[in-house]
């Protein structure tokens, strides 16, 4: 089995979820991307992977296809396209569009639910009738990078004009706040069933800001809330392979805040494979194989008993980082069981039978600024355990011993 994956930059997401997945199942790997250095001990080909023309023609000219995936939130509907030209199973490219696009995707939700949301291509004046607050965005942003709440007219220019500055050619959305609590649901799809793998309820910063600081396992969302996003999927059409969507529980019912049509990302999508004791990753290339998802085993697995967080450590102040906490995982592989704790001792387990990992997003040494968005990440916590009080305790004693430090 030849699997070919694009991809930009490298992630833990494809390094060290998706690359041993495809190792385990036994395939052959080609990794096509523009950085080909980040990629080492597997076989690259430097690609315009941002070009589908390119990507295809790369792999007609190396070995038969079998599975042309990315998990790039930037390269999904490319991916779609050479997938497509190859007669593999893959994504619509269509829905790929209308998902990255925030104002495609409003278009396309008109018949499932209302947000007001105005688009703000280069050179548009401010629009008039408009909700405030209103959220300001790019159309195809991430990582809440450039996403600003404006109270009033004045606060929208002043927004628009400080992003403009770093993106003055791209397009960008101004719609209605959407007051109340931010939840995911994660699906997996094989183009005929669409199963819900489960949930995490959000903590965000302090507005006007929108970083994402904690994640809470939430297994089984209201049916009404199942309903809602998967009826916004299928407006989109977006029933193949994984997929993480955002939605606000708002007092007026859930609303969509994007779709995002790749797994989980910033480690959670490690926490989600321990938390449903599952392969995960390796049913993502599965589906992209051509499998169905009742020949996986997915709807078996466990949710109940287990509880699970990842924690963003963020930085709060400009400066050079001083002191920094290792990498720390479980010593027993997470496959295993997600209650075993390794060492009652160890920062990575304790009596209560949790098990934490911390990811080191930064080192000592380095300069960061405070941003506003998730790049000012410089480690994430994630731990699993049988309750929330046994895992925030874990949680705050690995903070408390083990700090970040900027000065």
């Amino acid at each position: 089995m030849r699997l070919y994956l694009t991809a930009l930059n490298p992630t833990d997401s494809v390094m060290d979820g998706f690359l041993p997945a495809a190792a385990a199942l036994g395939w052959d790997v080609t990794v096509l991307t523009d950085q080909p250095d980040g990629y080492p001990g597997h076989e690259v080909i430097e690609t315009d992977v941002r070009d589908p023309r390119a990507v295809i023609d790369v792999i007609a000219a190396h070995h038969r296809p079998d599975v042309v995936f990315s998990n790039s939130d930037h390269l999904q509907a490319e991916t779609a396209l050479a997938a497509g030209y190859f007669g593999l199973p893959g994504k619509d490219w269509r829905s790929c569009v209308t998902a990255k696009n925030k104002s495609l995707m409003r278009r396309r939700l008109t018949p499932v639910e209302a947000v007001r949301s105005v688009r703000l291509p280069p050179g548009a004046e401010l629009p008039e009738a408009v909700p405030y607050p209103v959220v300001v965005k790019p159309a195809a942003g991430v990582a809440s990078e450039d996403v600003v709440l404006a109270a009033d007219v004045h606060e929208l220019a002043a927004a628009v004009s400080e992003i403009r500055k770093r993106r003055p050619s791209d397009v960008l959305v101004a719609e209605e706040f959407l007051d109340g609590r931010l939840h995911t649901l994660e699906t997996l799809g094989d183009g005929r069933t669409l199963h819900v793998l489960g949930g995490f309820r959000t903590t965000l910063g302090p507005l006007p800001h929108f970083v994402e600081e904690r994640l809470d396992w939430h297994p089984d969302p209201g049916g009404v809330e199942v309903a809602h996003v998967t009826a916004a999927l299928d407006a989109i059409g977006a029933g193949f392979g994984v997929c993480h969507t955002e939605y606000m529980v708002t007092r007026d019912g859930p609303r969509i805040v994007e779709i995002n049509y790749r797994l989980i990302g910033d480690n959670c999508d490690f926490l989600l494979a321990d938390l449903l004791g599952a392969p995960l990753h390796e049913w993502v290339l599965r589906v992209h194989a051509g499998e169905p998802l009742n020949a996986l085993g997915v709807g078996d697995e466990p949710r109940g008993d287990v509880f699970g967080t990842a924690v963003s450590l963020i930085a709060d102040r400009p400066g050079v980082v001083t002191a920094a906490p290792p990498s720390v995982s479980p010593s027993v592989s997470p496959s295993v069981s997600p209650l075993v704790s390794p060492s009652p001792d160890g920062p990575s387990g304790d009596p209560s039978g949790v098990r934490l990992w911390h990811r080191p997003l930064r080192a000592v040494g380095d300069r960061v600024e405070v941003t506003h968005t998730n790049r000012d990440y410089l480690g994430i916590v994630r731990a699993i355990g049988p309750d929330q009080t046994a895992v925030d305790a874990a949680v705050d004693s690995f903070r408390a011993l083990r700090p970040w430090t900027i000065a």
